[in-house]
């Protein structure tokens, strides 16, 4: 069984307080995109109950592959489900440590396949707990429209945002960026606009208003991603921002944009919303 894990884009992210648990409370509209990993699995009888075969292919995925949050969703399932022997292949079109959610989006995707590839009847309750076990914004792959999250990310209300009729330009500069560094060194802003309020406006209307709280460090520390939003809106974006912590940046556009000119080692895509 093939499936399709989607990306994300912020439209706007407010950080409102730290924990007392180590996280910080935020607010943003998570909005899916159409840029696409693809996660393949198989049961395979030549291999023992629960053995787990995993490739990955295309981007490159740092880190421990132990630490693969595909893998980690495999594991929550089998300690409750009993798995036969399996082959999986991710294939990595979604940038890593670029602010949308590609790896968050591959561990919800893999709850997903297991439980139709196997029939395994997980209620919706459930998943939702495995994936935000998994990490704070998972819950939101599981299900592929707009939501308001809040929390850590895991509180997900469905929300009604209108970009019908308008483009997507989104670029990737290849720089990774730690979530972790981002909220360990940003300032907290002590007001913020009503974002649900904000985004039911047209896009044209969204700046200053719909803000990422993220992007002052960032564009800070790495200049070259803000040049980025400058460059999209003198391009005729009517709304550009950093998505998440970076270093993804992305501009909505009313008509389709021409290909954004950038240095050759950056990634960019342009998708009709």
């Amino acid at each position: 069984m093939l499936i399709f894990p989607f990306a994300k884009i912020n439209l706007g992210l407010h950080v409102l307080r730290k924990r007392p648990d180590g996280y910080h409370d935020i607010r943003s509209v998570l909005f899916p995109i159409p840029l696409r990993d693809a996660l393949e699995a198989v049961v395979d009888e030549n291999l023992a109950s629960g053995e787990v075969q995993f490739e990955s292919s295309g981007l490159p995925v740092p880190g421990d592959p132990a630490s693969n949050l595909c893998l980690k969703a495999v594991e929550m399932i089998r300690e409750q489900r009993e798995l036969p022997g399996l082959r999986m292949h991710l294939h990595k079109a979604i940038p890593t440590g670029a602010g949308l959610g590609g790896g968050s989006s591959d561990g919800a995707h893999t709850l997903l396949l297991l439980d139709q590839l196997l029939d395994l009847r997980i209620s919706a309750e459930e998943l939702h707990t495995m994936a935000a076990r998994l990490g704070s914004d998972c819950p939101f792959f599981l299900k592929e429209r707009p939501q308001l999250a809040q929390g850590r990310g895991e509180r997900l209300n469905p929300i009604e945002v209108d970009l019908k009729n308008h483009w997507l330009a989104l670029v990737n500069p290849g720089i990774h960026v730690s979530t972790a560094e981002v909220f360990q060194g940003m300032q907290l802003t002590s007001s913020h606009a009503d974002l649900q309020q904000a985004l039911r406006g047209q896009p044209s209307t969204w700046p200053g208003t719909v803000v990422n709280d993220m992007e002052a460090y960032v564009f800070a520390k790495y200049q070259e991603i803000g040049a980025i939003k400058d460059q999209l809106l003198k391009q005729g974006a009517v709304y550009a921002a950093m998505s998440g912590s970076g270093s993804s940046v992305f501009g909505i556009f009313r008509e389709e944009p021409t290909a954004p000119e950038f240095p050759a080692a950056y990634r960019s895509w342009v998708f009709p919303l």
